[in-house]
């Protein structure tokens, strides 16, 4: 099969995303002040969904990350409450994509932990996770949840295994061994029947999750591949690489056909991983490298040219990882299509970027927002495992972002940890001096303004015996 170039001279196509444009938010828009990261692990540090945002932080001993009301942007404040129970540096954070408030986290501490985010953010540092889960024996790098499943959980450690978590029950349920080296990435199609992943052995790999066999594999010697993902429905693969010649590549492939790449171009010489991410409801891929400033953007159709260059975001300040607000949580209003969360470690600075279709019309506009997964699991973890495929069940935008009943998130029976009702402490005994004083100055809290209430509600029962006896002598006097 014969390689296709791509043509980076932007030809008039009859698209209505011909014009789509970056909008960087202003000032007001943007959180301030927050210590990213320095850790140079190729991952985003950085997580997002319609209420809360999520940025690993820089820490002394240990890792940590804050959780930040979507809403709340601003300065933010130095002492802010933190996620800060793993024992390592954390590595990757993933909102569950059903539960707003859920959470998931790994670490160089080899554990993944899954974290309950009250209501309005933290209050006050949060150090005991509602689900620890051991079974790596090196440090873990990636985390991804099912894309139609509600609790199951995939993770890849530097023991070159990929595990599958039942959270239902606690605990591991399969183990995926093809890799033989460090996975870099993993990628679900639609209904999550079929997982790709990027490898540091060179190899692509398209895997039925269940069983752990591998359908295709790819030995990229020509196009060493660092990230992968699907593309909806399409039956394609998009992966970023590096050529023989340390020249940053975009590939295109058939999943059913790895021996060769349908298409690959070189897109420039600079030396930062080039992260992918692909819009189903637009056709869209962007691509930003990590240290770059702008976000180069395409449509993607099933004929040549295959990948359309549309335009690209140009910003001065370079990005060490991307967020991504989920379709739900996009201003529709005003026509945006997608939305990034840059981070910008030099400045501390979180800064939004939208993606926006101009249109001169105020009304809904059906033809860029089409029915889109929603916010409901398609199956139960026991349904996914029995061997059960659901696509994703579909949500529209057209009234804005409606809930509907939140579920809540039940850790399982056998685990020891008791969440205690009204937000007090969890009845685990501290196993370390550190545990032992943070447990004792948060009981100090606890009784300080238990304290306050009791003396708050003292001056109601005072005020309100006053005006019963008020009550009574002027019905004496009548």
């Amino acid at each position: 099969m014969a390689l296709t170039k791509i043509s980076w001279r932007p030809t008039y196509r009859s698209s209505k995303f011909r014009n789509v444009y970056g909008k960087a938010g202003n000032r007001e828009q943007c959180f301030d002040g927050i210590p990213i990261t320095r850790n140079v692990h190729d991952n985003h540090f950085c997580a997002v969904n319609a209420k809360f945002l999520a940025i690993v932080t820089e820490t002394a001993g240990g890792g940590s990350f804050l959780v930040i009301p979507v809403n709340k942007a601003g300065r933010i404040d130095p002492h802010q409450p933190k996620v800060c129970g793993h024992q390592g540096g954390v590595l990757d954070i993933k909102w569950n994509p059903f539960i707003d408030n859920i959470i998931a986290s790994c670490s160089e501490d080899c554990s993944v932990r899954i974290w309950e985010i009250p209501e309005g953010g933290l209050r006050r540092n949060m150090s005991e996770a509602v689900l620890e889960l051991y079974g790596h024996s090196r440090r873990v790098g990636l985390i991804e949840w099912h894309p139609t499943c509600s609790g199951i959980l995939f993770s890849a450690g530097y023991d070159f295994k990929i595990l599958i978590w039942n959270l239902e029950v606690g605990g591991p349920v399969k183990m995926i061994d093809c890799h033989s080296d460090v996975v870099l990435c993993m990628s679900f199609n639609t209904d999550g029947s079929l997982l790709a992943t990027s490898c540091k052995d060179k190899h692509l790999r398209v895997i039925e999750p269940r069983s752990g066999k591998v359908l295709q594999e790819a030995d990229c010697k020509s196009h060493r591949v660092n990230r992968v993902v699907f593309l909806g429905n399409m039956k394609r693969l998009v992966t970023t690489g590096v050529s023989r010649w340390n020249t940053r590549q975009v590939a295109l492939w058939d999943q059913e056909d790895l021996s060769m790449p349908i298409i690959e171009e070189e897109i420039d010489g600079l030396s930062g991983l080039l992260f992918p991410f692909y819009d189903s409801d637009t056709h869209m891929l962007y691509l930003a490298g990590k240290g770059d400033g702008n976000i180069r953007y395409y449509e993607v159709g099933t004929e040549k040219p295959y990948l359309q260059y549309l335009m690209e975001f140009r910003s001065p300040a370079p990005q060490k990882g991307l967020g991504v607000m989920p379709k739900h949580g996009l201003d529709v209003a005003a026509c945006e299509v997608f939305r990034f969360y840059k981070l910008v470690t030099l400045r501390g600075l979180i800064e939004p970027i939208s993606m926006i279709v101009p249109r001169r019309s105020e009304t809904y506009q059906e033809d860029i927002y089409p029915m889109t997964a929603g916010t409901e699991p398609a199956l139960t973890a026991d349904e996914w495992l029995s061997g059960m495929d659901r696509e994703p069940v579909l949500m529209s935008l057209k009234s804005g972002y409606k809930r509907p009943c939140q579920k809540a998130f039940k850790a399982p029976v056998r685990e020891r940890k008791t969440m205690v009702m009204n937000g007090l402490l969890e009845s685990i005994p501290p196993k370390t001096e550190n545990e032992l004083m943070r447990t004792f100055f948060r009981q100090q809290d606890e009784l300080k303004r238990l304290r306050e209430e009791l003396v708050q509600k003292d001056v109601r029962l005072q005020q309100l015996e006053l005006e019963l006896n008020n009550l009574r002598n002027n019905s004496n006097k009548l």
